[in-house]
């Protein structure tokens, strides 16, 4: 099948869009027409080279997104064609050590997520020359249509807009999660999130929606820190005018935070410190966003650590269990407690993706999204149930 996709080729180049062949499945995946697709850093860095490892070149990218499942290869029993699915850039087994202790977000198959080939080591990928290429996370959603191990995909109820819900295979567990699981903030506590991007703002909705007294956002794009306001955050710090250690001491008197959590789409050792020295005595800071592979230190006092019992936890996926926790912000998001649509602050066509990537590196997006045209609409001019992001589903005749 051919397919008009999103090609990166090496390191500082940028990405190719072009007409490519996409494969019938094999045993045990999915063919998908994708709806939509967001655009996060965490694909940016094959154009930057900061991930490290065996990132496979040329690469077709793309890592949440939205689609139908046009056709299912031998022993798929999960989804069946016409199904509505989201997908996730984990596809977790449920048998490996880490999912049956009910971590599958560090699933042994993660392992394989920026090595190219689908999880049997071969490609259903390729260019018009012939060239295998690579599918980031296995799913590669920067593709009108890709090929996906079903552990990826998640059937979901056709009232959905695919557009609008692409971004909840990603950033919003990561973001929401960080909050809700891995900082485990409790109602009263005082919670600062920093960097606020497509993750970021998700952090700010967990802390808020767990009922903490004081979320404080810190980012250094004002629209970014209103846009937190609007979603839950009680006070915004512009770290180009006011230190974020030093207001957030100020906020509660000298105490510190009870957590922190880092959603910079690109972590320093300084950004570790600062979530670090605005805890107070037992707090925790949460490191979700990713750091260049080279960097080999963070900054944070070993004797403050243990003097002051603090903590300082890595989270991969927002400790999210893949398949329940994604059903469960969808469920969020249905009545009305998780926003969705007003995240995606840009929508793009395939051929301008690079400009995409460009405006989230310039801090005019919270979430771009690539539209593939097609799916705006598609339920509602089918005769089905359309979804209002006010918490109701409403069939044409606008009964509830």
């Amino acid at each position: 099948m051919k397919s008009r996709a999103a090609v990166i080729y090496g390191e500082g180049q940028e990405f190719k869009v072009e007409e490519i062949e996409v494969d019938d499945p094999s045993e045990g995946e999915v063919l998908i027409h994708i709806a939509a697709s967001g655009l996060c850093h965490s694909d940016y860095h094959m154009v930057t080279g900061e991930w490290t490892g065996n990132l496979y070149y040329p690469m077709v990218g793309g890592h949440e997104g939205a689609g139908i499942v046009e056709k299912v290869g031998p022993g798929v029993t999960k989804v069946k064609p016409g199904d509505h699915v989201l997908l996730t850039f984990m596809p977790a087994c449920g048998t490996c050590r880490f999912c049956s202790m009910g971590q599958s977000f560090i699933c042994d198959r993660g392992a394989g997520l920026i090595a190219g080939p689908q999880m049997d080591g071969t490609f259903r990928m390729h260019n018009q020359g012939g060239q295998d290429l690579g599918q980031f996370c296995h799913i590669s959603t920067l593709s009108e249509w890709t090929v996906a191990p079903q552990e990826s995909v998640v059937p979901i109820p056709e009232y959905f807009d695919l557009e609008k819900i692409c971004i909840v295979g990603c950033c919003v567990p990561t973001g929401f999660g960080s909050a809700v699981n891995s900082a485990d903030v409790q109602p009263g506590e005082t919670v600062v999130i920093i960097g606020i991007g497509g993750v970021g703002i998700n952090a700010v909705q967990g802390a808020a929606v767990k009922g903490a007294s004081q979320v404080i956002a810190v980012d250094l794009v004002d629209f970014k820190l209103e846009m937190a306001e609007e979603l839950g955050a009680t006070h915004t710090i512009n770290a180009n005018q006011q230190d974020p250690v030093e207001r957030v001491l100020e906020l509660t008197n000298g105490v510190g935070a009870d957590k922190s959590i880092v959603t910079i789409d690109n972590v320093l050792p300084e950004h570790v410190g600062q979530a670090f020295r605005a805890l107070r005595k037992g707090g925790r800071a949460v490191i979700t966003g990713i750091a260049r592979g080279d960097i080999g230190h963070i900054d944070v006092s070993p004797q403050e650590l243990t003097m002051y019992a603090k903590e300082v936890i890595g989270t991969f996926y927002g400790h999210s269990p893949v398949h329940a926790d994604l059903a469960r912000y969808l469920d969020l998001y249905r009545v009305g407690k998780v926003k969705v649509d007003e995240l995606t602050t840009r929508t793009y066509t395939l051929d301008e993706v690079n400009q995409g990537f460009q405006d989230m590196l310039d801090g005019k997006n919270i979430r771009g999204v690539v539209s593939y045209g097609w799916a705006t609409g598609h339920d509602a001019e089918a005769g089905g149930p359309a979804f209002s992001a006010e918490g109701a589903v409403t069939g044409r005749d606008g009964e509830a």
